[in-house]
């Protein structure tokens, strides 16, 4: 099946029907975020430094890094985060713009092999993408939207995607290097849109046979208990073939439904992960108290 790997200079992340979920943390964005905006403005990066190592350790694969700012030099800051991160992590980082000059510059420092994200159907935007994503022997997230808009129509996304993929092969990028978005759209608005998504990922998984990923949060958007209502998103959507998502690896209950979908997948052997998670740690005193008793019991049958 059909593998997407990406890496840093030390470490390879494996996207795949095959292989455990890819956890894309989605934290180091500025978008709705006053204060990290207004310090990676002023090249204050311990908020992007914080953020990076806390999703680490809560299990991110990848991190993807935007500097998206009005008004500010985004070249600049995202090529000075991507340094930065890479200084502190050897996890692989997906680079995150709409700005073609900021993905030259994140790419032109970065060590390993990015995903670029991303690049939609809209053929001014595939003619200067493609050709940089070629250059630099990234991967790509592709968005199935085009000069349209979003179609509320699985099918004409399945086309949208698959006309990226076509193109992306015309510049030599092979389909295992294209990550389809097929938009999540929330299912407060439409009421079927979890189901029409299930369908749409199955036949980017069957026909196209390319990963995919999504944005995990809009789903719930405007809804009471938006994580539990996340959990049940992804536990279905990796069922049907979704194999990586952007999310926040902070969120326990997102984090649980990923888990435990790996366990169901067949992708978790032994239950080794789900183990190291969730496991009780031992009472203080319960080990030597155990030797104790193992103890005593080995001096009644020696008695005996």
């Amino acid at each position: 099946m059909t593998e997407t790997v990406i890496s840093s200079a030390s470490k390879e992340i494996i996207i795949g029907f095959e292989h455990p979920f890819c956890l894309i943390g989605e934290r180091i964005n500025p978008t709705g975020r006053k204060l990290l905006a207004a310090e990676m403005a002023e090249g204050d990066y311990s908020r992007v430094e914080s953020d990076a190592m806390a999703q680490v350790e809560a299990g991110a694969n990848v991190l993807d890094v935007n500097a998206g700012i009005p008004l500010a030099d985004e070249p600049r800051i995202l090529a000075e985060c991507i340094q930065l991160i890479q200084g502190l992590t050897d996890t692989p980082l997906s680079i995150d713009s709409s700005i073609v000059e900021a993905l030259e510059s994140g790419l032109s420092v970065y060590q390993g092999k990015a995903l670029v994200n991303s690049v939609t159907g809209e053929e001014e935007r595939l003619e200067v993408v493609l050709p940089l994503i070629a250059k630099h022997g990234a991967a790509v997230v592709a968005i199935s939207n085009d000069e349209t808009g979003i179609s509320e129509d699985p099918d004409v996304r399945f086309e949208v995607a698959k006309k990226i993929v076509e193109r992306a092969a015309d510049y030599g990028i092979k389909p295992c290097d294209v990550v389809v978005d097929p938009l999540v759209m929330p299912v407060g608005a439409l009421n079927d849109a979890g189901a029409q998504l299930m369908k749409l990922i199955r036949r980017l998984r069957d026909e196209l046979k390319v990963n995919t990923t999504c944005g995990a949060s809009n789903f719930s958007f405007g809804l009471p208990n938006r994580h539990g209502l996340n959990a049940a998103f992804l536990s279905m959507a990796i069922g049907a073939g979704l194999t990586s998502a952007i999310m926040n690896p902070l969120r326990e209950q997102e984090m649980a439904a990923v888990k435990g979908a790996d366990i169901v997948m067949g992708k978790d052997p032994n239950c080794a992960k789900w183990i190291k998670t969730f496991r009780e740690p031992a009472a203080p005193g319960a080990e030597s108290a155990g030797a104790g008793a193992g103890r005593r019991e080995g001096r009644r049958r020696r008695r005996a």
